[in-house]
């Protein structure tokens, strides 16, 4: 991938030709990455170009942010108004028209955030009595307009004149769509606690909200993605399969009822590791003349890295001496040549873990990316392949696994498999083997002692609790005594536990800087093996 800043790519893809043409035909998610890479702020020309039922499924990523990796989305009201703004730079017509494509219970909560909505008589002074006076005072009171026949006050002062904007042109070109926001969001600016004590209830926005998340999560789960909720659920579950068991465990519930629920369709945007960009629902079928442009502009992204390249690791065949995920790659290539429905089907389960691991998991304390839960999930499975029990198959102990074993084994197991491991053998181990040694380490600096005294506490308490990832923070003191050393415990007692680069560099090397993202994902038993060699030289390199 070629290093690039935001305004060069955003410049190269408006010089696309026909631009006009193949913008329309964008995914949603490939969209949602573009305007990631350069910025919203910056997009406003490429939006001009989408269709309004893509500015509703882009909705759908980008106004949802979580706190922290892997908890649930909230909606983001700052985002929503910087939206307006964009949308705006193309003029009130255009921005109402796409709007008006997306669903009305998301913009009816939206809109409610920015502002309150009343009938102008309800605030005249004629209507109000000492008893009965609307209260309409925000900290902008001072923002207030008539809409349509509402009256509208500005609940915040950001983006207040694209909102207003936007809502004028919405009465007067989809006057329709316009008054059902408006009733929402009257309703919504009316409504509060009940007054017969039950106040467990959802004030009206707090359950619009609520609604909202759930419509989206519903829609979502129908295009391929997984909950967050759903996606923690499987994760721990999959930590925790019975290797000694004599059959194969049941399949994980999480990963039934997606299956289930799932509708896959040839032109899903779902579909990441599909290299042709796809017609968007409403968009007619792309004249010939457009094919040059649709494969400018797929080349352009995949060279920037927001579409992957056409040649996937996962497909190469083993050459010269055996690589990394040499496991996986034969057995997916041979179900492939024999077996091109279950070959798709070991695609469509690669892309679940892909997104279960995006939606429910963290690295290194920060999200997940696509790629990386990608070469995360297939280095799982490669590392499943190896350790897969061989009394769950009809085999003696210690022979490969056959050639068919993909055509009639789903990777959905052989994930779980490999994550277990995972933790066991690298984060639990990792992390116990660490409070052993803490106990030894001598220093005689009085604060590090002390440091390091705490981090042999709360290390114990969170492995106790199957999670010593949480104890990250105290880990920091491990900085004072050996860099390297600190990097590589952070990659290995992690929620996806990795190989940092710092393991060789602790292990007698000179080197002591060490880039945060210089790990690899372990795939091999060979790595964990380095893991043991790493944690059993441990004390000598703390030795002062």
């Amino acid at each position: 991938m070629n290093a690039q800043t935001p305004r060069p790519l955003l410049d190269r893809i408006l010089g696309t030709p026909q631009l006009a043409r193949v913008v329309p035909r964008l995914p949603a998610d490939v969209l949602h990455r573009i305007i990631q890479r350069v910025g919203l702020e910056d997009s406003g020309e490429l939006l001009a170009l989408t269709t309004p039922e893509q500015t509703a499924r882009v909705f759908d990523l980008d106004l949802w942010h979580s706190a922290q990796p892997g908890r649930d989305e909230q909606f983001d009201a700052d985002r929503f108004g910087l939206w307006l703004e964009v949308l705006m730079e193309s003029g009130a017509t255009v921005a109402a028209h796409k709007l008006a494509d997306v669903e009305v219970d998301l913009a009816t909560v939206a809109f409610a955030q920015h502002v309150l909505v009343f009938d102008p008589a309800a605030v005249s002074p004629a209507a109000q009595s000492d008893d009965e006076a609307p209260d309409v005072g925000t900290p902008n009171a001072g923002l207030s307009c008539d809409i349509g026949g509402y009256l509208v006050v500005g609940a915040r002062a950001d983006s207040w004149d694209a909102v207003v904007g936007v809502l004028s042109s919405l009465s007067a070109d989809h006057h329709d769509y316009f008054d059902r926001v408006m009733r929402g969001c009257r309703n919504l600016s009316n409504s509060g606690r009940e007054l017969d004590g039950l106040d467990d209830l959802l004030a009206g926005k707090e359950q619009g909200m609520f609604d909202l998340a759930f419509s989206r999560e519903r829609r979502r789960e129908q295009q391929g993605y997984v909950t967050p909720a759903h996606a923690r659920a499987f994760l721990q579950m999959a930590r925790q399969l019975p290797l000694g068991k004599n059959a194969t465990p049941p399949g994980n519930p999480v990963a039934r009822a997606y299956f289930r629920s799932i509708e896959w369709a040839p032109d899903s945007d779902t579909d990441s590791e599909s290299l042709r960009v796809p017609a968007a629902s409403d968009g007619a079928p792309a004249p010939e003349d457009s094919a040059a442009a649709v494969a400018a502009i797929v080349g352009l992204l995949q060279d920037a890295g927001i579409l992957p390249q056409q040649s996937r690791a996962l497909l190469d065949g083993p050459q010269g001496s055996a690589p990394r995920l040499a496991r996986i790659q034969t057995l997916m290539q041979f179900a492939g040549d024999r077996d091109p429905a279950a070959f798709s089907m070991r695609g469509q389960e690669l892309a679940f873990l892909a997104n279960t691991m995006v939606a429910g998991c963290s690295i290194q304390a920060r999200p997940i990316t696509a790629q990386e839960a990608s070469d995360a999930a297939v280095a799982t499975c490669n590392l499943g392949l190896e350790h897969w029990p061989a009394h769950w198959i009809p085999a003696k102990a210690g022979t490969p696994l056959p050639d068919d074993f993909l055509v009639d084994h789903d990777l959905v197991s052989v994930f779980q498999v490999g994550w277990t491991v995972l933790y066991n053998d690298v984060c639990m181990y990792a992390a116990k083997e660490l409070i052993g040694i803490l106990k030894y380490v001598q220093c005689a600096d009085r604060e590090t002692r002390a440091a390091l005294h705490a981090l042999r506490m709360e290390m114990t308490k969170q492995w106790k609790a199957g999670a010593p990832w949480h104890a990250r923070d105290a880990l920091d003191v491990m900085t004072i005594l050996d860099m390297p050393a600190w990097a590589t415990l952070l990659g290995l007692i992690d929620e996806c536990p990795v190989l940092h680069a710092g393991i060789g560099a602790s292990q007698g090397s000179r080197t002591r800087a060490v880039s945060a993202s210089a790990f690899e994902f372990i795939s091999e038993s060979s790595q964990i093996a380095s893991v043991r060699a790493f944690m059993e030289s441990l004390p000598d390199t703390l030795r002062p």
